[in-house]
């Protein structure tokens, strides 16, 4: 009787200590494992991860009931019941749905219905929590923004005024097609103060596409497009309201207003940014210049029906800027103490949309018209010139099946830039219309394989026909790994609106002549690898490595006489070749993610027996990122950048630096409030050289490589009424 109880006793133990295990296998709804999904037993904190198999498993479970929640970003969470030891042992397969995040992801810029990863075409998306931290770092503009994405350099062309121009891939900033919602608007003689007038609140997110992307698009995006994608109208309201304030004594007060009513809708954005001189060197110029910025922003949607929608837009931006010697921005203008820069320019444009969509087809029509006028002036000088551009475009395209898409169209753009006569100087108006067509397929081949493929040809009156081939290719090995290679070709016709002649504030430039320029052109291609898997199930881990090469032909160079004061462009008599690497690695543990990359910029100047690296490109570019988030309450991030040695126009050796920034933001119900620590070891250019040499009534100021405002902190608060 006694071995009886005994026995009893150890199989109730046993059974009451039973060790129970289960196995999630998480897929998406095409049936694709999910790599790094998160399982958690609710109420712990006992959790894992998928691995590259899309398999978590538990081990050592008590009997007993568990609930399970399964969650990845940009899907649906489930939750899932299981009791043991009826479930021991069992593989439960969980397929996750697409949520709003994920589904926010599909890709305007290449106008077809595609997700990012299912685009041949390598796009880089900034979108949701991203361009809101963005926002609360620098709400004025999106500088910040673009200036941290990898192979973006933001180059600053003016201490006084603080214009900025992008450069992509070590490419000038003309080079580069800024669009809004698709409409080219600040292309010309109104790109020079583009990224300085537009803010980032109004946004949804922003897309990227480096190298030549003149396809849909026409000549201009030879090194890379920037499209800024508006927030569209939803039936439940969205009123926000966003304060800043700098230690540079910079303020910044924005509001965006969204609804959809019925058969209506309305988006509404306007911003107030206002800046005082800033002198943080103590060198009696400011660094960052008295400044005043007005957005407002208006567009009404009208829904005929369930498949058409018709918009009409205004952007509008004001802008008054002053800089130069403290003394003279004091109202202290005396003696020696003359020099200053004053930016004085309105901008317009309208944007007027019709969309037909059906469903194996989609019929757009698109219109802009901008108005920009700048009043630039300096001590003796004024440069004073409007521009009108008008944009139009007719496309179809067609949704053959699901694994085919053609796209065609045709469009118009005509610019004008009309120069205000200023002594004996001569006037340098230009008028530039161009006609052009284009055709895109878009096609899977397999469910490994998607081929995009297009051709433009446009036509100007002046400079003739241009043809341009692109194609690119997307190879998914597998879930876990794939590639995209592409190439093609690109032109810009010339101005003289570059940044060297930005320099010299347009002052002695003489009006192009057509023996000495001729239109720049361009090819080039990129090819990129993308790898992400999982490690020791609990961290993921995703790499992206881009190899890009650009030629560029007729690049125009800009020559000074010193002795008559004037400058002309030529066309250079070799090549520009910008070529280098770009490395983008993420791995997510937690609530944690680190960003890590780098940038390899070799950009050549192969004219003039030069032969050199292109001045103001610094070869080699590290940042380093680390976030912690917790969803809807904070947000925390250090960044930590490396700008390596580069050259100023003179050709002599920068030193190499870091920068290093972080914030805070704290999310509640209805409001936010952030703090953000920005280059917080105060890295700026004064600490290497003398930003601006002397005489102080007729100054020479140095080629910008560095910051020149050093530490800035930044806090606010965003009000989200509803």
């Amino acid at each position: 009787m006694r071995y009886i109880l005994l026995i009893s006793g150890i199989l109730l133990f046993c059974h009451t200590f039973a060790q129970n295990r289960v196995t999630f296998s998480v897929q998406e709804e095409s049936g694709e494992p999910l790599i790094g999904a998160s399982v958690v037993i609710e109420g712990t904190t006992n959790g894992t991860i998928t691995n590259t198999e899309g398999l978590a498993t538990f081990d050592d479970l008590h009997d007993g009931k568990y609930e399970f929640v399964i969650s990845f970003v940009g899907y649906e969470e489930k939750e899932v019941t299981l009791s043991f030891p009826e479930d021991n042992n069992k593989t439960i397969e969980i397929e996750l749905e697409a949520g709003e995040e994920l589904q926010e992801i599909v890709i305007a810029t290449t106008r077809s219905s595609r997700t990012i990863q299912d685009v041949p075409t390598r796009i880089e998306a900034i979108t949701g929590e991203e361009l809101g931290e963005n926002a609360a770092m620098n709400s004025s503009n999106v500088g910040m923004l673009l200036r941290e994405t990898t192979g973006v350099q933001m180059q600053q062309t003016s201490l006084s005024s603080g214009n900025m121009s992008i450069r992509i891939q070590g490419l000038d900033g003309r080079y580069t097609q800024i669009l809004k919602d698709g409409f080219p608007l600040y292309g010309g003689f109104a790109g020079g103060l583009s990224i300085m007038q537009i803010p980032p609140l109004d946004l949804k997110q922003v897309e990227l596409i480096k190298g030549s992307s003149s396809t849909l698009y026409g000549g201009g995006a030879i090194a890379g497009l920037v499209n800024l994608i508006s927030i569209t109208p939803e039936d439940d309201p969205v009123l926000d309201v966003m304060f800043n304030q700098t230690s540079a004594m910079g303020t910044t007060a924005n509001l965006f207003y969204t609804q959809k009513y019925g058969k209506t809708g309305l988006t509404f954005y306007s911003a107030v940014s206002k800046q005082k001189a800033y002198d943080p060197d103590d060198d009696g110029f400011s660094n960052l210049p008295k400044a005043k910025t007005y957005n407002f922003n208006p567009k009404f949607y009208y829904y005929i029906n369930s498949n058409t929608e018709l918009s009409l837009g205004l952007n509008t931006a004001f802008d008054t800027r002053t800089g130069g010697d403290t003394e003279v921005l004091k109202g202290n203008e005396s003696g020696e103490h003359v020099f200053f820069e004053e930016n004085n320019s309105d901008r317009y444009s309208t944007q007027l949309a019709f969309r037909n969509t059906k469903e194996d087809r989609t019929i757009s029509f698109k219109n802009s018209i901008s108005y920009f006028q700048r009043e630039l002036t300096v001590p003796a000088y004024t440069f004073d010139g409007n521009q009108i551009s008008n944009f139009t475009e007719a496309m179809y395209i067609l949704h053959k099946n699901s694994d085919t898409d053609w796209q065609f169209g045709i469009n118009h753009y005509l610019e004008k830039f009309a120069e205000e006569t200023t002594g004996s100087s001569p006037v340098r108006d230009y008028s530039h219309n161009t006609v052009g067509g284009f055709i895109q397929n878009t096609t899977d081949l397999s469910d490994k394989l998607v081929v995009e493929a297009g051709l433009r040809t446009d036509y100007n009156t002046d400079y003739g026909t241009f043809v341009l081939p692109r194609l690119s290719i997307l190879f998914k090995a597998s879930n876990k790994l794939s590639s995209r290679i592409g190439g093609a070709m690109g032109y810009k016709l010339p101005t003289i609106f570059t940044e060297d002649a930005e320099r010299l504030y347009f002052r002695g430039i003489q009006p192009l002549s057509n023996d000495m320029v001729d239109v720049e052109t361009s090819i080039g291609g990129n090819f990129d690898i993308n790898y992400k898997t999982a490690l020791w199930d609990e961290i993921t881990f995703s790499i992206n490595q881009l190899f890009f090469l650009t030629q560029l032909k007729n690049a125009l160079v800009l020559r000074e006489d010193d002795n008559s004061n004037l400058a002309y462009f030529e066309s250079a008599d070799g090549n520009v070749l910008s070529s280098g690497i770009e490395t983008n690695i993420k791995l997510s543990y937690s609530d944690f993610k680190l960003y890590m990359d780098y940038t390899l910029i070799n950009t050549q100047l192969k004219y003039d027996n030069i032969n050199n690296q292109k001045p103001l490109t610094p070869k080699h570019n590290l940042g380093f990122a680390l976030m912690y988030e917790i969803e809807e309450k904070w947000t925390a991030g250090y960044e930590l950048y490396y700008t390596g040695n580069q050259f100023d126009n003179s050709y002599n050796e920068k030193s190499d630096y870091w920068v290093m920034g972080f914030m805070l933001m704290r999310i509640f119900e209805k409001f936010s409030v952030f703090i953000n620590f920005e280059n917080f070891t105060n890295t700026h250019q004064g600490e290497f050289e003398a930003l601006v040499l002397p005489p102080v009534n007729n100054p020479t100021f140095r080629d910008i490589w560095a910051p020149t405002d050093g530490f800035v902190f930044n806090g606010g608060v965003k009000f989200s009424i509803f």
